[in-house]
């Protein structure tokens, strides 16, 4: 009688070759001795087996990031911290891509989202003997990876679109060895480069553009991360596109004469749900878990935020924008701004962000803690339930109490970055060219703090992709 299903596929062997074969092992120790094996290792120790049939991206990244020993600064299951394909969700629904896979550019947004230093190449962005050197430079260190996406059916292999890691190149035969995260289909194999480039070197029917390849590596230190913009909602397509396409247009056809009538132009014309994709980056932990002080990681990350909490308010941009503010009458209030935040971590805490969070409490206490910020403390219900959870903040605000009056997302310091993250290229259909120079100074790299010039997001893919973050 017949089994239902599939049990693995036969590797084509041409043009493949498999990594346990006699020639793979052969291939192997050449390369070994050449050096090109080094970030195997570490890819092998936390190689995985995608858990989905179209979760290959998210499995190629989870592999990557611990590889890569970076900390997700969350709860995978018990006490852990560890990078899961479940938590990769933050550029596109995990249910989505169950369905439909997942693009390039959106595994390259959720590897920015994790604080993974990134550099994504498609194919007619760069050329094979570019791509050959990366892989070589990734081959040859436990310092970065790379990721690539390219279509099977090039190697004769069932299926389409797939990702993958790169565990290793000899030179000699100028083959790569890809870590197939299908182990149930393929077992990882050498394949030649050239045909590797091939088969990147194709077009997503799904989105039009060329696959390519992405490498990935740790920051030269944790991002201090403030605000992050959730983009998983279709509505954000109008977000970007009044960042993208409105403001220029905006501020070139209304006569605006000062860098405050900018401000007003860009801020009086928000879509009116823009808050609901700020999100405010705390350091999140249930109080029953938390000793009465702060970890040295704890402290760390609380001081890098507060530095770059600091860096924006030295900005001449945050100055305009706080008088830009107080012209209006406007109060600022983190009030309710915390109590989402409680939120928010309660659904990180939990793992799922498909159920609703009620914030019953929300007490602010300045100075709480060992270094200059405040302790956040709320009790979450759900479901009748409650848990109390604390989150670590950068603040100058002394007390709070929730209330209903109050506005989310509140202060100067997100307007500033929001500013900061636009493109150079939004101001320049203002018709007064002294004040073009005025905005351009304004949120130059040369004209920031130190801090602020490494955390700031470059270029126009900062707004118009879900990749986003708005850094700071």
């Amino acid at each position: 009688m017949a089994t239902a299903g599939l049990y693995r596929r036969s590797l084509p062997s041409p043009p493949a070759i498999d990594f346990s074969s006699a020639e793979g092992k052969k291939i192997f120790s050449e390369a070994l001795q050449k050096g090109t094996m080094e970030g195997f290792f570490r890819l092998i120790s936390y190689f995985q087996t995608q858990s989905e049939p179209a979760y290959c991206g998210l499995a190629s990244l989870s592999v990557v990031l611990n590889a890569l020993s970076i900390d997700p600064g969350r709860k995978w299951k018990g006490p852990w911290r560890w990078f899961d394909e479940s938590m990769l969700d933050c550029c596109e629904p995990l249910e989505v891509v169950k369905a439909k896979g997942i693009s390039f550019g959106k595994v390259v947004c959720l590897a920015h989202c994790t604080g993974a230093k990134v550099e994504a190449f498609r194919t007619n962005q760069t050329t094979i003997a570019d791509f050959r050197n990366f892989v070589i430079k990734c081959s040859s260190s436990e310092n970065c990876h790379l990721i690539s996406s390219y279509d099977r059916g090039v190697f004769k292999q069932t299926g389409s679109g797939h990702f993958s890691p790169i565990g290793g190149y000899n030179a000699e035969r100028d083959m790569a060895l890809i870590l197939d995260v299908a182990r149930f289909k393929y077992p990882p194999h050498w394949v030649p480069l050239k045909l590797l480039w091939e088969a990147m070197d194709s077009i997503d029917q799904s989105t039009g553009k060329r696959r390519g390849f992405m490498l990935i590596s740790r920051p030269h230190r944790e991002p201090g991360l403030l605000y992050t913009l959730c983009c998983k909602d279709e509505s954000w397509i109008n977000i970007a596109r009044y960042l993208k396409e409105d403001v220029p247009r905006l501020v070139s056809s209304q006569h605006v004469d000062s860098v405050e009538k900018i401000i007003s132009v860009v801020f009086k014309s928000l879509p009116s749900n823009f808050n609901t994709f700020i999100r405010w980056v705390a350091e999140i932990r249930i109080t029953e878990d938390a000793k009465e002080n702060l970890s040295a990681e704890e402290k760390s990350r609380l001081n890098l935020k507060q530095v770059v909490l600091k860096e924006v308010h030295e900005t001449e941009l945050f100055k305009h924008i706080s008088k830009f503010l107080s012209s209006v009458g406007y109060e600022d209030s983190m009030t309710f701004a915390a109590a989402k935040a409680c939120c928010q971590g309660a659904e990180i805490l939990s793992g799922c962000s498909s159920i609703e969070f009620c914030c019953r409490e929300v007490k602010c206490v300045n100075g709480a803690v060992e270094v200059e910020g405040t302790v956040v403390t709320g009790v979450v219900v759900r479901d009748g339930s409650e848990q109390n959870v604390d989150l670590l903040v950068p603040s100058t605000q002394t007390e709070c109490e929730y209330g209903p009056e109050a506005t989310y997302p509140a202060g100067n310091d997100l307007f500033t970055v929001l500013l900061l993250a636009l493109p150079p290229q939004t101001w320049s259909g203002i018709k007064d060219q002294a004040l073009i120079n005025e905005m351009k100074q304004l949120i130059s790299m040369a004209f920031l703090p130190t801090m602020l010039q490494e955390e700031k997001p470059f270029g126009e893919e900062t707004i118009t992709k879900p990749k986003l973050r708005l850094r700071v």
